[in-house]
């Protein structure tokens, strides 16, 4: 027992050296792999500082014929939003090459036949609201509620629209105690009332400078108060990458997630039959990828997307 326990650590490191990106694993992954599926923040840019060496990868992939797609858990923005955020920091991107979690829980509502006649009441930012409003949808909350407080007075009672029929929680810079309550009381009060969470990364890289709350925080905070377990639309569940092949002709053994970020990117990736490539940019340390309670391990892993290139050049 003794000998297996020192030989777990050099097990471990040999583990890690073959999934190592080298000049022949770069080559061997492009050429097995049709699409190049990239997560946004902390791969391509950390808050609005476009991380190095992406434009030169993104031109390389093009010109090699790979279709790119970006997978986002960050529901902030929606898909026109963040086509203008691309375009801003010089990356030529269409709508319809941009995945969000904003997009996915307006989708999710449009394939499961949400009824016209309910509402959806908003924890989140503008990207949930104007995707559900693209979609057809009536919906309310985000930024303005975050404006509202309530007093806790003997005898207050907080009234909340019956009409509501979800309530989708995502990143919210104006969380607050208002929009809990109100979260809560529909999803506890109004008959059918779906539990929506867009994602629920814990941490994210909000500005270029540190790590911020994620998704997640929200959610678990409405979970809490509710007893009840969201329907995740975002990574690592399946229903986006579900909702992505009905839109491109592409089998998933063909594609590789790229991300930074194990439980969602990654886990992702391996949920759903891709390869998969980790980078360092981002949230995951490699002290983190090699630590021994660390379960999911990328098929690849990098410093960044830019080695990609200088890999491939060798």
């Amino acid at each position: 027992v003794r000998r297996a326990k020192q030989q777990e650590p050099a097990r471990r490191r040999k583990a890690m050296a073959e999934g190592l990106l080298t000049a022949d694993a770069a080559r061997s992954l492009v050429g097995s792999v049709d699409a190049f599926l990239f997560d946004c923040d902390g791969v391509i840019w950390k808050g609005d500082e476009l991380i190095q060496g992406v434009p030169e990868t993104l031109e390389l992939l093009r010109k090699l014929g790979k279709k790119l797609v970006f997978v986002t858990n960050n529901s902030r923005k929606s898909r026109r939003q963040y086509s203008k955020k691309f375009k801003t920091l010089g990356l030529e991107v269409t709508e319809e090459e941009i995945f969000t979690s904003s997009f996915a829980a307006a989708m999710f509502l449009k394939l499961n036949k949400f009824s016209p006649e309910k509402k959806v009441y908003v924890v989140g930012e503008d990207g949930i609201l104007d995707e559900l409003k693209l979609a057809g949808f009536e919906c309310f909350g985000g930024p303005e509620d975050g404006k509202k407080n309530i007093m806790l007075e003997a005898n207050f009672y907080f009234d909340h629209d019956k009409s509501v029929g979800a309530v989708i929680v995502g990143l919210d810079q104006y969380f607050n105690y208002y929009k809990m309550q109100y979260a809560s009381l529909c999803i506890r009060e109004n008959p059918g009332c779906l539990f929506i969470a867009t994602n629920r990364d814990p941490t994210g890289h909000m500005t270029s400078a540190q790590e911020w709350p994620g998704a997640g925080t929200m959610v678990a905070a409405v979970s809490c108060s509710v007893q009840k377990e969201p329907i995740v639309v975002g990574k690592p569940s399946s229903f986006l990458m579900d909702f992505l092949l009905k839109s491109f002709n592409l089998e998933t053994s063909r594609m590789c997630m790229v991300g930074d970020r194990l439980d969602t990117d990654i886990l992702f990736g391996q949920n759903t039959g891709c390869k998969t490539l980790l980078v360092l940019s981002g949230v995951t340390t490699l002290p983190e990828l090699q630590d021994a309670s660390n379960t999911i391990h990328p098929d690849l892993y990098t410093n960044s997307v830019y080695d990609l290139v200088k890999l491939l050049q060798q």
